[in-house]
């Protein structure tokens, strides 16, 4: 198994400021454990989850 190393850290870091934007939510107090354990019911990450149900929605909304 790869060692997790700085070098690695550095290339995660330079491709997550690359490719990636970062969006922060406030949550109500609480609730992000249950939304967390309701993901993985469903086999997701949260962030998977809340992409994943805003593209559904935009493809409704598009299709009206």
């Amino acid at each position: 198994m790869a060692k997790y190393d700085e070098k690695s850290k550095e290339r995660t870091m330079k491709y997550m400021k690359e490719k990636r934007d970062k969006l922060t939510l406030n949550l109500p107090k609480g609730k992000k454990d249950e939304y967390k354990e309701h993901a993985n019911r469903k086999g997701k990450s949260l962030t998977n989850l809340i992409v994943d149900l805003i593209e559904d929605d935009m493809k409704n909304t598009n299709n009206q």
